[in-house]
């Protein structure tokens, strides 16, 4: 396998719990460089509790999580930001009270960009994301819903990372954002990052943000296949049949 083949992260059969319950059982998958595989489920599925134990928010059980062929399985979450995985978390996160400009230099210590480095990397976040350029003053509590998002995002990337892990960002936004939203990251794909990306939206998932979409169904791998392969019906029935 050369470097171009081999997967950026590879997950072998990991069990993910809170305490003495566990949400995910054996599950594996692999991201690739400029892809997007998305998992998508019903509430309680075990998505989020996947996407936490794979950037370190919460101990992997059993099984490996393994980051450009190195095992970062017990490596804390400020270990794997630095080594290239990152994480937006549902919810819109970012430090409200800190400046548009606050939140993105505190991405950059986090990914470890140089201080002589950091203005050339606000200039490029910026160019990515002009509305952030309009707002760079402004406390984030003073954004828009979909322009919390944008500065979420936006600070994931000033990590620097190789893999993004993305976790429902189109939850509460309007379709204006959702939009812009998947266009963003569709071009970060084609920019060769490797994206796992964690969806509700279906149809969207199918019409060409992803390669590949898994669902998970009680922290289960229930359907796995290539998205150009599955229609929303073929989906819709693995999530729901065994209501």
């Amino acid at each position: 396998m050369t470097a171009e083949t081999a997967p950026r992260l590879d997950v072998r059969d990991v069990r993910v719990a809170y305490g003495d319950l566990v949400a995910v059982w054996e599950v594996s998958l692999q991201l690739h460089a400029g892809s997007i595989t998305a998992i998508v489920g019903r509430n309680g599925a075990g998505k989020t509790t996947l996407v936490h134990g794979l950037c370190g928010l919460l101990p992997i059980r059993s099984g490996t999580v393994t980051l450009d062929g190195r095992d970062v399985t017990a490596m804390p979450a400020w270990g794997r930001v630095s080594r290239g995985l990152t994480i937006v978390q549902e919810g819109k996160r970012v430090f409200r009270e800190l400046t548009v400009q606050e939140n993105l230099v505190l991405g950059l210590r986090g990914g470890g960009v140089k201080r002589g480095e950091r203005d050339a990397e606000l200039d490029r976040l910026y160019t990515r994301f002009p509305i952030l350029g309009e707002r760079r003053r402004q406390r984030a509590a003073d954004l828009s819903g979909g322009q919390q998002q944008m500065l979420a995002i936006a600070t994931a990337l000033a990590t620097r990372p190789r893999v993004l892990l993305v976790d429902e960002p189109s939850s509460g936004l309007a379709p204006v954002f959702v939009d812009l939203v998947f266009e963003v990251l569709s071009g970060l794909r084609d920019e060769g990052l490797a994206i796992l990306l964690v969806e509700q939206l279906i149809d969207d998932v199918l019409g060409g943000i992803a390669e590949d979409v898994i669902v998970l169904e009680r922290g289960r791998v229930a359907l796995r296949d290539r998205a150009s392969n599955l229609a929303v019906e073929d989906v819709a029935t693995s999530i729901y049949s065994s209501l």
